[in-house]
């Protein structure tokens, strides 16, 4: 088995970036290279200033301190890195299609399928490709049938490599994984052999026993399934927060007594306005749409409503600010708190933030929004496609804030979206003084405490409370 001395990561993405830095890290007699068409998330990767990273999880910089420049490169020269590498780990984006047959639901392949037809076109050695992005169940043969018409004595072996990361917590998740998923064709020589080589990358920090083989088919829907379960628990918990507030029970307390149930366990049970995220909703359309391509309906329908159910939260969350707000919230001052789909990320993708933002400006509120760490351009960029108003439009609608400085003067109400650990330590006395009375907190995420809230003299809805 030849040994691997220098990888290739295409795409320097939130997966890319990080796995391939905590490889790296773990990894040092092995060169690994980052590579993407675009320039600019390139130069940010480079960059001697670490506080504007392309991707921000806490403890990145400083893994990027060991390994930057020293066995980890970032680059735009694609065909040399392809060239080289004895291993390719393809990171690019499937998003949900939205054209075509499948449109809203199918994942979109183009950008896997330009990465197999780029390899295929500058290999001039036997290459392993690694599956890393999200991808429908057989994708594999579809890589396999365009790496297949190459005319060449190279070899491929095709893996499928899901990552398991939460976003905010991804450099923990790598250090520490509750698993490492390898697919291949295990039926081969050949593909056992690149099992095994994959295998050893991960067993310099990673237990034997936490490291899974499986045929190649398992692990690309066991990533999609992944997902979906843990989606579906946060839409179930979220359809009892509605029972609970109409009943006057406290989602929280609910939450606990079930999460000590050790066949239930407490994690994702926490409440919110909604999930978010770049994985969530698209991988569970996608399993959606392969059901159907099976004639699966029930199980379509059953996934869907997983979707649905987040949807609804979201536009409950919104009429409950209008109705406390007296039916209207037009040229009133809203402030939001958060925009990030969760804390300890930068990434905007499927945001609950978005769809609230997009009804309140849809009923003529003024919103002044903070978050820590995504900036103004991010932000218009978001409202832009989900509204199809102009830059113009929506700078005349929002205000972006870098600090808490004047954020709260004059507003008719504060709206957690996200749940930033800086905002339970606010000084919320000296805010309600700031405020229009009466002073509203709409929060997204039951961050702070009702009865502390309501005994300055906000009136305080959290959500299943």
């Amino acid at each position: 088995m030849t040994k691997i001395s220098k990888i290739c990561c295409i795409g320097a993405g939130y997966v890319g970036g990080p796995t391939m830095a905590v490889l790296a890290l773990k990894n040092t007699d092995i060169q690994f290279t980052i590579v993407d068409v675009n320039q600019q998330r390139i130069d940010q990767w480079n960059s001697e200033d670490l506080d504007n990273l392309p991707v921000y999880e806490p403890g990145l910089a400083e893994i990027l301190t060991q390994t930057r420049n020293k066995n980890l490169f970032f680059s735009t020269e694609i065909d040399q890195a392809i060239k080289e590498a004895q291993i390719i780990f393809i990171s690019v984006n499937t998003p949900t299609k939205s054209y075509g047959i499948g449109k809203g639901y199918a994942a979109d392949l183009k950008y896997i399928e330009a990465c197999t037809r780029k390899i295929a076109e500058v290999a001039t050695d036997d290459k392993i490709i690694v599956e890393k992005s999200t991808l429908p169940v057989r994708t594999a043969s579809t890589i396999k049938e365009i790496l297949h018409y190459k005319e060449s004595s190279c070899q491929f072996q095709i893996l499928s490599n899901p990552e398991f990361l939460a976003e905010g917590t991804a450099i923990t998740d790598l250090l520490n994984p509750d698993r490492v998923l390898i697919g291949g064709d295990i039926h081969t020589a050949e593909g056992r052999a690149a099992i095994q080589s994959l295998s050893e990358i991960y067993e310099k920090w990673v237990p034997k026993d936490k490291i899974i083989s499986t045929n190649i088919w398992s692990s690309e829907l066991s990533k999609l399934v992944a997902n979906a379960f843990l989606a579906q628990r946060i839409s179930s918990i979220n359809s009892i927060s509605a029972l609970c507030e109409a009943t006057e029970a406290d989602v929280e307390e609910v939450a606990f007594a079930i999460g000590k149930d050790q066949r239930i366990g407490e994690k994702f049970l926490k409440s919110s306005v909604g999930f978010g995220g770049s994985c969530f909703q698209k991988d569970i359309l996608n399993l959606v749409y392969i059901a159907r391509s099976y004639n699966l309906h029930e199980v379509a329908d059953y996934w869907e409503q997983v979707i649905l159910l987040n949807d609804y939260q979201k536009v409950r969350f919104f009429q409950n600010i209008m109705k406390q707000m007296h039916g209207t919230v037009s040229e009133k001052k809203i402030v939001l708190l958060g925009w990030a789909f969760k804390k300890n990320t930068n990434d905007t993708r499927e945001s609950a933030a978005i769809d609230i933002a997009k009804l309140l400006i849809e009923e003529q509120a003024q919103l002044h929004i903070f978050d820590p760490k995504v900036n103004e351009k991010q932000i218009v960029q978001d409202l832009m496609m989900k509204t199809n108003f102009l830059q113009e439009e929506i700078l005349g609608k929002i205000k972006v804030y870098t600090s808490i400085n004047q954020l709260f003067d004059d507003a008719h109400a504060v709206v957690i979206l996200t749940e930033w650990d800086e905002f339970v330590s606010y000084d919320w006395k000296s805010i309600y003084q700031q405020m229009e009375q009466p002073s509203f907190v709409f929060d997204g995420r039951n961050l702070l405490k009702n009865n502390d809230l309501n005994s300055i003299g906000f009136r305080y809805f959290g959500i299943g409370r």
